[in-house]
Order: C-alpha cells, then structure tokens, then sequence
C-alpha cells in the first residue's frame, strides 16, 4: 500500500519539533513521499503550505492517495468523510488511533483502512521508498 502511494496528506500535522505528526511528516517527505499538512492552526509544516481542511488541499494541490490522520479517534470520523469525498484511495489511522465508525463510513465509501499503525514505522519495515528518519 505505502510502495504504491504518491501523495499523502496528513491530517494533523504539526509545525512543532516535539510532536510525532511532525516526525512522520518529516520522515515520509524524505522518503520522497509528496505531502501536504492539513491543520487549521498553522500555516506550514517543513515549509510546506498547511491548508485548513482536506478539501481545501485538494483544491489547492490535487486529489492523494492517502489520508494520513493524527487526531483523537473520537474526531476521526469527520475525516473519513472528508477522505471519501476526495476519492482518496486510503484511511490511515495513526498509532493509537481506532474508530469503528470511521472505518465503516470509508470502507463503505471504497476506501482501503488501516487503524492503529504508524506510516513511518510501516515505511521502515518495507524498507522504505528512500532512507526512513528518526519519527521523534
């Protein structure tokens, strides 16, 4: 899944050092990864333009193939609405992250879902798309 991902946009990055959400952006940008922060409370991560919603970054930049969430699960759901809306091809639920119902609503929607896993630590263990960075 993570081998034939281009795009990826990351629900909850952060411009902060000291959050994971900013470690995994970091670490799948270097992988050669195109992503795009969207986060309502900052204007960029890593330089690159943050957008308030996921449908404001599809308009700006283009459709993904991957939604990659950080949020409290009890948010999420919301966002796999926004993921079928933007016939993205995947829900991806950060590490701690599981919501039945947001699974439902994207499996129903045609999505493929993963629930309770890091893409940074997954993209490590397929050896990568390029060197993985430290997540932290």
């Amino acid at each position: 899944m993570l081998k034939a991902t281009r795009r990826i946009a990351v629900v909850g990055a952060s411009a902060d050092p000291r959050r994971p959400s900013f470690g995994v952006f970091r670490t799948l940008v270097s992988a050669g990864y195109d992503c795009v922060p969207v986060n309502p409370n900052c204007d960029a991560v890593l330089g690159v333009t943050a957008f308030g919603s996921l449908a404001e970054a599809v308009d700006a930049t283009g459709p993904f193939d991957l939604i990659d969430v950080f949020r409290r699960p009890e948010l999420c759901v919301p966002h796999a609405r926004e993921a079928v809306d933007a016939l993205a091809h995947v829900l991806w639920l950060q590490l701690g992250v599981v919501n039945w119902e947001a699974a439902r609503i994207a499996h129903e929607g045609g999505l493929e879902v993963v629930m309770d896993r890091c893409t940074a630590i997954e993209l490590g263990r397929i050896g990568g798309r390029g060197e993985v960075t430290d997540v932290r």
